[in-house]
């Protein structure tokens, strides 16, 4: 086979590139990026993304460049319990809670396709594609060209390549919230993330990262899409959580670095089956990016890559055969995430209508346990 061909360098192109490699595959990443870093913001993943990079050979270390934490508390306006979800750690030993950053995950990765010896082209971009049937030519902007068996848009949320294949599909879409969160050094006996609810709009709280850092973030209705000046971010956000009680009131005071603060509008696109056109597939964001509701971003990104390494395994001659084994197992799953969270989001701006969100992230958390 000719090599496959990545476009993108982000958790979904990275892991995609170490499962095909780790199938025999010959694997290449271009990557827009010249200097290839990430916004140092943190993330929260569960047990199947951790169960996913287990496959990859990488939960070791991610678990170790993280925070296992406890599962999640949920509580009232002033900061009184009401509900507790505890992870369950799966059967390999490996926590059902992860706390990590955004650069440290990236360096696990990142550092695994250099011991690979996976060929990465930095700065990089396509120009054309034309699928013969039996291959992809491409050219790229560094005026080198080659031919592939496969090339996978991994490209986010804004994907080029969904233009390319899919045009007629629409940008995402605004849900009409924001997210806000902000990094701080985390006291010693927090071992949960903490979300508080009860004001109209949203939601915020608090999650370990690391043994010595969390974050604080707050999910909130933005009215109009705002674009905020950056010199006013921090008390932006300190207003979003006027009124809470327990340590998110303790916390609120301590944002106070505008230039620290990471705020971002909350768009969706959830493509249809087929993410795939001829010899072209789309994985992670650039398929089905959701909200942060349910902490799953990454997950379905490096679950997207694990099923298409292994679909192509199975049926390494038949590429069709092995994108719709590909679609079978990932389309109902990575919807169901993805309307799920884009519900919870719903919720926080209608409270009146019918839905409990501790009831939806519980069920959410239990299935996505489950084999894939």
């Amino acid at each position: 086979m000719k090599p496959i061909l990545i476009i993108g360098g982000g958790i979904g192109g990275l892991s995609a590139a170490i499962a095909l490699h780790g199938k025999g595959f010959d694997v290449e990443i271009i990557e827009r990026s010249k200097d290839w870093t990430v916004y140092h913001v943190g993330i929260i993943v569960q047990s199947n993304f951790v169960r996913a990079l287990a496959t990859l050979g990488l939960a070791d270390a991610a678990v170790k460049a993280g925070f296992p934490y406890r599962g999640a508390r949920f509580r009232d306006l002033h900061g009184a319990l009401v509900a507790e979800l505890p992870g369950e750690p799966s059967a390999m030993g490996y926590p059902a809670d992860l706390g990590l950053t955004r650069p440290a995950l990236h360096r696990v990765l990142t550092d695994r396709v250099g011991e690979l010896g996976i060929k990465v082209r930095l700065g990089v971009t396509l120009n054309t594609m034309t699928d013969t049937g039996e291959q992809v030519d491409a050219s790229f902007s560094d005026g080198s060209s080659g031919s592939y068996s496969l090339v996978i848009g991994a490209d986010g949320a804004y994907s080029g390549m969904r233009k390319t294949l899919f045009p007629d599909t629409p940008p995402p879409k605004y849900t009409g919230q924001g997210v806000w969160r902000y990094n701080l050094p985390r006291p010693p006996d927090l071992h949960w993330a903490e979300i508080y609810m009860g004001k109209h709009g949203g939601k915020a709280g608090y999650v370990p990262l690391t043994q010595d850092t969390m974050y604080v973030l707050a999910v909130f209705e933005e009215p109009g899409n705002p674009r905020f000046p950056p010199d006013t971010l921090a008390a932006e956000f300190r207003k979003r959580l006027e009124g809470y009680g327990g340590l998110l009131a303790k916390f609120r005071e301590q944002i106070t670095d505008p230039a620290l603060v990471v705020y971002r509008p909350l768009e969706v696109c959830i493509m249809p089956d087929p993410w795939y056109k001829g010899r072209a597939v789309l994985i992670g964001d650039a398929a089905h990016s959701a909200t942060p509701h349910l902490g799953q971003g990454a997950a379905m990104a490096v679950e997207d890559s694990v099923v298409l390494a292994e679909e192509a395994a199975k049926s390494p001659a038949d590429l069709q055969h092995a994108l719709r084994g590909f679609m079978d197992r990932r389309y109902e799953r990575a919807k169901l995430v993805g309307l799920s969270s884009i519900k919870l989001g719903h919720l926080e701006m209608h409270p009146e209508e019918e839905g409990d969100p501790v009831e939806i992230t519980d069920f959410i958390r239990k299935k996505l346990a489950e084999a894939i």
